[in-house]
């Protein structure tokens, strides 16, 4: 069963910085691609950053480009999103994912309709004031 807890995210001004945790259990993050969604009141999920299976590519939306950066640590078996210069626009709940059916890699991971996950947690919540 996998099971991950999101943690890391507040309530910061425009221009803070967060850093988003989660670590996962049955199964190991370095052998599929994983990636952080995020959903806004009111909007559909939208993926934000992933890793390749391999780790070889890494890979973020246009709008949190040079912002934040994903990264997973094979041995705290953990996902990590490092959010800098953080914008009002970026307030959203914020999901980590793994592809555990192998379907997809990243960049994919994050934009294909057909990606589905049985293990969605409770997200953390990010709220950036201008």
């Amino acid at each position: 069963q996998v099971q991950h807890v999101e943690s890391g995210g507040g309530l910061v001004q425009a221009g803070g910085s967060l850093n988003l945790s989660c670590p996962f259990s049955g199964l190991n993050v370095g052998d599929y691609a994983v990636g952080w969604f995020r959903q806004a009141p009111g909007k559909e999920r939208e993926g934000v950053s992933c890793i390749s299976r391999s780790g070889l590519t890494l890979y973020s939306r246009d709008s949190v480009k040079g912002r934040f950066t994903i990264s997973r640590d094979s041995v705290k078996n953990a996902l990590y999103l490092q959010m800098n210069s953080l914008r009002p626009e970026d307030t959203a709940t914020y999901f980590c994912a793994a592809d555990v059916e192998r379907k997809y890699d990243c960049p994919q991971v994050l934009f294909v309709k057909k990606f589905t996950y049985n293990y969605w947690g409770q997200g953390t919540q990010v709220t950036v004031s201008s």
